[in-house]
């Protein structure tokens, strides 16, 4: 044994830890972060199920079943899809679901832990929080290429935070991966280290840049509005607290949303009050929050790219993720007592509560689906015009899954949309080839045509039964509502 490994072995002998104790808690909080993926017959996450279809549908495209699609080289929007399709190829489809997104959730959950470690040193105070936010709206809209970028920006701030420049260098690696995933957490991990960097070299001007980059944002609205269409409201304000992502389904999530931003607001009281508030609203972390809290508010929540068919929607429903971690990690700062421990462990466990039973509703509606699908002709085009009442879009991908080696969901809208890398490139009758097209067939405004047909739809019943109908020419395809039940 070296001289090292002795010392070593010495000092754990003394300390009382064991090889590999330091690490315990990271596996247990791990596999804890994970139970949500488990814990139903399948993962319900929204544009999860498109993920899975469009990955089912690249394979039909390699071995040229797929007449009229063809896959991209595409530079961003699409790590995720190469994860999910390279498993989906090795493992099939229930696999692939579980790993992928078992892996988007880690990247997640640990780059938001070593971001907030990096900026406030107590992120073991705010895990439950940081697995609320996990699985929150984002998670459950399906958006899982921002999702994992935006994981991968939080690493990538964790090592630059202190702007050390070999931890820049590595962080900059780290950002090109993001935004394989996806450009706008990017943009934001640009812009926090930017006035990092320019507040470290200009000292005393931090004033000054903080009301610069206030009438940057409000400028770029502005050349926003007038290069495409856009879609602002005043709305928006309601997102700068990031509380808003643990509001998912129903109704019932204001429980949520209230105690979170209850704790939230005790531990911020408690920060001021511990630290002083020259301290905290001087501080980086604070400052990036607010101004990270301004681009939220001022910029466009819609973007019609003019490169794309299909608009980049939810920008501050999505952007308010990032302000979920950064409050908790303002909370973070300070030290909280064991009530507010406590308190913050009860939102997570009634939110959780939540996430089951509404998971276990959605499974046995996927499961009907399911059933429903087994009287359609092989390979049929079938559209589900089933809707309902929740802040995600839970029910418009679910056929997407279903269909999945047994026939075509028609109005999926990914190969459309352009955004993606499986394309429209021909005539086709396997999707639909135009993204307004795919968008009415998704809320019920599409009036069928000749060339749709032979096209079947599923409905929601009064008695909430499924139903199978074969469409006629110009029929609309209508929408019908599921009770949850």
């Amino acid at each position: 044994m070296t001289r090292s490994e002795q010392l070593a072995e010495g000092q754990l002998a003394g300390s009382g830890e064991r090889p590999g104790a330091r690490w315990r808690p990271y596996a247990l909080a791990s596999a804890a972060a994970l139970v949500p993926c488990f814990w139903q017959a399948r993962i319900q996450a929204g544009d999860l199920g498109s993920h899975t279809y469009n990955a089912w549908l690249a394979e039909l495209i390699l071995r040229g079943r797929a007449s009229g699609l063809s896959l991209v080289p595409q530079r961003t929007n699409v790590l995720f899809d190469l994860l999910l399709g390279g498993l989906f190829r090795a493992l099939g489809s229930a696999a692939a679901q579980r790993i992928a997104v078992s892996l988007a959730v880690l990247v997640f959950v640990w780059g938001a832990f070593a971001f907030v470690s990096a900026a406030a040193r107590r992120e073991w105070a705010v895990f439950p929080a940081i697995a609320m936010l996990a699985y929150g709206w984002a998670f459950h809209m399906g958006f899982f290429n921002f999702y994992l970028s935006l994981g991968l920006c939080f690493w990538a701030l964790a090592l630059a935070w202190n702007l050390a420049p070999r931890r820049l260098v590595a962080a900059a690696l780290i950002l090109l991966l993001a935004y394989v995933a996806h450009g706008l957490p990017v943009a934001w991990a640009c812009g926090a280290l930017a006035f990092l960097w320019l507040t470290q070299w200009l000292p005393r001007k931090r004033g000054e840049i903080i009301l610069t980059a206030v009438m940057a944002l409000a400028v770029l609205h502005i050349v926003l509005a007038r290069a495409m269409p856009t879609r602002w409201t005043f709305w928006q304000f309601t997102r700068l607290a990031g509380a808003d992502q643990v509001w998912v389904y129903g109704d019932k999530y204001w429980v949520t949303c209230a105690g979170l931003v209850l704790v939230w607001t005790v531990l911020l009281w408690e920060t001021l009050r511990q630290n002083g508030a020259g301290r905290v609203f001087g501080g980086d972390l604070f400052q990036v929050a607010a101004l990270t809290a301004a681009a939220i508010f001022l910029e466009p929540t819609f973007l019609q790219l003019p490169s794309y068919p299909h608009p980049l929607v939810w920008i501050a429903e999505r952007m308010s993720l990032v302000m979920g971690v950064l409050i908790a990690a303002l909370a973070a700062t300070a030290r909280p007592r064991l009530v507010e421990r406590w308190g913050i462990g009860l939102v997570a466990a009634v939110f959780f509560i939540f996430l089951y039973t509404d998971e276990r509703a959605l499974n046995r509606f996927e499961d009907r689906t399911r059933a429903a699908t087994a009287s359609l002709p092989p390979m049929a085009r079938v559209i589900s015009n089933a809707d309902a009442d929740l802040r995600v879009n839970a029910l418009a991908h679910i056929i997407d899954r279903v269909c999945i080696g047994r026939c075509y969901s028609y109005a999926n809208y990914e190969p459309s949309s352009g955004a993606f890398r499986i394309r429209v490139t021909g005539p086709e009758s396997i999707v639909a080839a135009a993204d307004p097209d795919s968008s009415d067939m998704q809320h019920g405004k599409y009036v069928v045509r000749e060339r749709d047909l032979p096209l079947y739809r599923i409905s929601v019943a009064r008695d909430g039964s499924l139903t199978v109908e074969s469409m006629a020419a110009g029929e609309l395809v209508g929408v019908s509502q599921w009770n949850g039940r």
